[in-house]
């Protein structure tokens, strides 16, 4: 099997940024999704279940140490951010394909008022 190697061009940033938003847009299946925060530069996917007497959030997070993540409940918004960082390369480095996204994240979530802000753990 022979490896094919494509030019990076000065406009493949550009195409990535492009194919994440289509990506995201087809990937909702028509629902508007208002949870991410507008300067994330990725978001994590959740889920998140209703059980007898309180929530759980399930959220893929590889690579972010869990003592990095800030988890907030406010006025019944529950807010979960961090950070994923980037691994160090050195320039005789050389990727045939980056398709991990690092970068900031924010999530918000609208909480029913039964919600207990103080109940929050993570």
């Amino acid at each position: 099997m022979n490896i094919v190697r494509y030019p990076q061009w000065p406009t493949h940033a550009l195409q990535n940024e492009i194919k994440h938003v289509f990506d995201r847009f087809f990937e909702q299946n028509g629902d508007t999704d208002e949870s991410a925060v507008v300067t994330a530069q990725w978001v994590p996917r959740v889920d998140i279940k209703e059980e007898a007497n309180h929530f759980v959030l399930y959220a893929d997070l590889p690579g972010i140490d869990p003592g990095q993540i800030e988890v907030q409940m406010d006025k019944g918004i529950l807010s979960i951010k961090g950070e994923r960082k980037g691994e160090s390369s050195t320039e005789t480095e050389r990727f045939s394909r980056i398709e991990r996204r690092y970068g900031s994240f924010h999530r918000r979530f609208a909480l029913p008022d039964s919600a207990d802000p103080d109940g929050i753990t993570a």
